[in-house]
């Protein structure tokens, strides 16, 4: 089904321009919407400007809205525009839990940006959730994309969307759509708590199958849970995880997609001499062996997170990993102490160092695909 929507925000009475939708402030989704609104209890103000070309003249000011659209499930290139005719403005966006688009777009006054990006529909809505300090959206439009590549990444809670409620807990997955180009979605199906083992059982991997195609990529972390001693996640580094790896890569050449292995990144733990102690041991060894074994390209995450952390230090550090001081994060009043998990600086962090083992090694057509 070939799907282009356009959506032109503003107060109704503004009118649309042609061959769009006119988006107001009180356009709420619910089932007799049409499939398109604002999240209920959104909090959404709209101006019109009454001076030139249509789409620029009236806005929606969506103060950490939700837009919301039906759709099939797949790729969609999404095209905004943002701006004012009189004041400068900042706008950020995020889609569905919480992949970040774009961090920060800054227009002056009178000054209006287009961006596109291409995104992955898994659960038939379209969620768009805006931020910053002075929001705007002029106007928006959906189109189907079916030729545009999917990146699937599997793997543990250090790559996840990590809920909303959850904030600022940041898996580098989450983070790394801001650094794709419209050429291709991020598909992100890692979830918290599981192993190369436990989430093939959990049967997680199978509609990413049922979707994959040729062209496709699949970035594989996994060795955070496989230490674990429970049954239901335990693998030995140099058997049950080697093969559990290796079901995954043989699916996805099945389906023509392009496997990478992504070697867990590190713990923030240092020794007395400001080095990071390596808490991964010889899951890093078995799943460098296996890349070699069966000619997988190979992202070492483990190495480039090192030297990051290494380079920053033991209290620098801790913006990027979830420390936070009683008060300063509304969902976690007592702080937090966490050495495993990102949030957000520091899951964009690990996302650029993914993005920059993807440059420095050139691969193709991969790094064509990146801002």
């Amino acid at each position: 089904m070939n799907i282009h929507l356009k959506f032109d925000f503003g107060p109704e009475q503004s009118g649309a321009k042609e061959g769009f939708t006119k988006v107001s402030r009180d356009s709420f989704y619910h089932e007799s919407s049409g499939g398109y609104g604002f999240r209920v209890g959104s909090e959404v103000y709209e101006r019109d400007r009454g001076r030139q070309g249509a789409l620029r003249q009236d806005f929606c000011i969506p103060v950490g809205a939700v837009f919301l659209v039906d759709l099939p499930n797949g790729n969609y290139t999404i095209h905004t525009l943002m701006g004012d005719l009189i004041t400068a403005t900042v706008t950020g966006l995020k889609v569905g839990q919480g992949r970040l688009l774009l961090s920060e777009c800054r227009t002056a006054a009178g000054e209006f940006v287009s961006s596109s990006f291409s995104v992955h529909v898994a659960d038939g809505q379209l969620r768009l959730a805006f931020s910053g300090a002075a929001p705007r959206i002029n106007a928006l439009e959906i189109i189907s994309a079916p030729q545009a590549a999917t990146l699937y990444l599997v793997g543990d809670s250090t790559v996840t969307d990590q809920p909303e409620d959850g904030y600022p807990y940041t898996g580098w997955g989450q983070m790394l759509p801001q650094f794709i180009k419209a050429d291709a979605a991020v598909s992100n199906h890692a979830m918290s708590g599981r192993s190369s083992k436990s989430f093939l059982n959990e049967g997680r991997f199978t509609p990413i199958l049922d979707r994959m195609n040729a062209n496709d990529y699949l970035f594989i972390q996994f060795g955070h849970n496989d230490q674990k001693l429970d049954e239901e996640r335990a693998t030995s580094p140099f058997t049950t995880y080697k093969e559990h790896l290796m079901l995954y890569i043989q699916e996805a050449r099945t389906r023509g997609a392009v496997p990478i292995l992504v070697t867990p990144v590190q713990r923030r733990f240092f020794d007395e001499a400001g080095k990071i102690v390596d808490t991964h041991g010889e899951y890093i060894t078995a799943m460098k062996q296996l890349a070699e074994e069966a000619d997988v390209l190979l992202i070492d995450l483990a190495e480039a997170s090192k030297q990051l952390f290494e380079a920053l230090g033991p209290e620098e550090t801790k913006s990027l990993f979830m420390w936070a001081w009683p008060g300063e994060f509304p969902n976690f009043p007592k702080g937090a102490e966490d050495n495993t998990h990102f949030q957000e600086k520091g899951g964009i962090a690990i996302a650029e160092l993914v993005v920059a083992c993807i440059r420095k090694q050139q691969i193709l057509p991969l790094s064509r695909y990146l801002r």
